[in-house]
């Protein structure tokens, strides 16, 4: 009887694991050649989580920027976002709740002299995009761009169930309206995840 409930508590701990593991403190420095970033954040509190960010291997007028988001950092990445040959930093943010809808927070370099934001759209803002979200957003950098995978669920608006479908939507920077750099849908399609 007692080595059942050990093994049970084992598995039970093992099985939940992962998702405290998703969350854990972020201290990492990522670079791209000499420069990059180092980014901190406890990961603790989802109302008011600190995050700072140190540019390494910038000049010396290039500051630390620490600030707070509502939600949790799952990841950061690094990549050359707007083709200018200087390191761009993504964060990518869920805020609680247990449909994982993410937001990202760009960040990046001027000629690494000084950093400046990237604007991410809300999905809710794009018709087309928001038919089927649900959220459980999934998001990574691949060769430049930012790419946001999420599972597409019927319109309903109550009991929405899963269709079976996914949706990706590839992101690339672009300079926004008003100045500064803002991502921007370059293309979005569904398919069947086997």
């Amino acid at each position: 009887m007692q080595k059942t409930s050990i093994l049970i508590l084992f598995f039970l701990g093992y099985s939940i694991q992962p998702l405290v593991a998703q969350y854990k403190r972020i201290d990492t420095t990522m670079k791209i050649g000499k420069s990059g970033y180092k980014v901190v954040c406890n990961n603790k509190n989802e109302d008011k989580n600190y995050i700072t960010i140190t540019p390494v291997g910038f000049t010396n007028s290039a500051r630390d920027v620490s600030f707070e988001v509502k939600g949790k950092i799952k990841k950061v990445e690094v990549d050359d976002l707007n083709n200018d040959l200087f390191p761009d930093l993504v964060l990518y943010v869920y805020p609680q709740g247990d449909k994982e809808k993410g937001t990202v927070i760009g960040i990046a370099s001027e000629k690494n002299e000084s950093l400046t934001g990237i604007l991410f759209p809300d999905i809710v803002d794009d018709p087309k995009l928001r038919t089927g979200y649900q959220g459980y957003d999934q998001f990574m950098l691949m060769e430049g761009t930012l790419m946001r995978r999420f599972p597409v669920y019927t319109a309903d608006s109550v009991g929405a169930k899963p269709t079976g479908m996914y949706k990706q939507v590839q992101y690339t920077v672009v300079p926004g309206e008003r100045g500064g750099l803002k991502f921007k849908v370059a293309r979005s399609y569904e398919f069947a995840k086997q």
